[in-house]
C-alpha cells in the first residue's frame, strides 16, 4: 500500500460534510441543493436530500411549486433523513448532523425533538438568532464548518 501523506486524510468533520456534499448532489429542486448525514459514534445512520415526495413528480419535472418566495414541492434534506431513519426503525437520538445549509426554524424543531444534540453545517443560508437561541437553551450545539 502507498504511504498517505501527512495531513492528507481528512478529519470527520470533513469526511462527513463531504459525504452531505455528495449526497446534495441528488437534489431536484435546483432552488438549493442540500444534502444531510445523521452520524453517531462516527457511523452513517441515515442520509437524505431535498427533493418530492416519494413517487411524485420533482422540481426537475414540473417546475416550482412557490408559496411566499420558497418552494414548497420539496421536502428538506434534514427531514428526509430523519424520515430515512424512523422509515428503518433506526433511533437517532443523541446523534448528530452534518447538513450543507443551515437548517430552517421547521427542520431545526423537528431536529431538536428527535434528540440531534450536534449540528455541523458548511453554507450559513438565512441563520437565525430565535434557532440559535433555543438550541442553546436545549443544550445544542452549532458547529459552522469551513
Amino acid at each position: 500500500m502507498a504511504e498517505e501523506k501527512a495531513g492528507s486524510r481528512p478529519s470527520w468533520e470533513e469526511y462527513f460534510i463531504g459525504i452531505a456534499e455528495a449526497v446534495s448532489r441528488r437534489s431536484t429542486c435546483d432552488r438549493a441543493y442540500v444534502g444531510a448525514v445523521v452520524v453517531k459514534g462516527k457511523r452513517i445512520l441515515a442520509t437524505g436530500y431535498n427533493g418530492s415526495v416519494s413517487g411524485l413528480p420533482h422540481c426537475s419535472e414540473l417546475g416550482h411549486e412557490m408559496v411566499d418566495g420558497h418552494c414548497v414541492r420539496t421536502i428538506h434534506a434534514e427531514m428526509n433523513a430523519m424520515v430515512m431513519a424512523a422509515k428503518h426503525g433506526i433511533s437517532i437520538d443523541g446523534a448528530d448532523m452534518f447538513i450543507t445549509h443551515f437548517p430552517c426554524y421547521s427542520c431545526f424543531k423537528a431536529l431538536a425533538n428527535v434528540g440531534i444534540k450536534r449540528i455541523y453545517y458548511k453554507n450559513a443560508y438565512r441563520i437565525d438568532d430565535k434557532i440559535l437561541d433555543m438550541g442553546k437553551a436545549l443544550g445544542m450545539e452549532f458547529i459552522k464548518l469551513s
